[in-house]
């Protein structure tokens, strides 16, 4: 069976997904004052987002498979980045998250209320 436009859109962010740590990374973003050094000085971590760095020393992998990891999550359009200096800085993109949400809501129906 032949995958269509809508569907494919539905299933690059849960291809991201499926890799363990890049769901975790997900989630490190979701509260990154949690997760990672905040210095407001230099950039909020909400608005610009949260260095490459220190998302790769929380990971404890090497920096290249972490950027490896952040370009198929921004693929998925689940983070944006934004470069600050020489330095890429990476957040969620909320919107695209809940559009996503509300499509896999559509296209698989709802949990049900005893069930969530």
């Amino acid at each position: 069976m032949p995958v269509t436009g809508d569907i494919a859109a539905l299933l690059e962010p849960l291809k991201a997904l499926a890799n363990p740590v890049r769901f975790e990374v997900l989630q490190w973003l979701r509260e990154p004052e949690e997760h990672f050094p905040v210095d407001p000085a230099v950039t909020d971590p909400r608005e610009v987002g949260v260095c490459v760095s220190h998302i790769q020393a929380k990971a404890g992998l090497a920096q290249s498979t972490v950027s490896a990891y952040l370009a198929v999550l921004e693929r998925a359009g689940l983070v944006r980045s934004t470069r600050v200096g020489k330095w890429t800085h990476y957040r969620r993109d909320e919107e695209r998250i809940a559009s996503f949400i509300e499509a896999f809501e559509r296209e698989l129906g709802a949990v049900p209320a005893g069930l969530a």
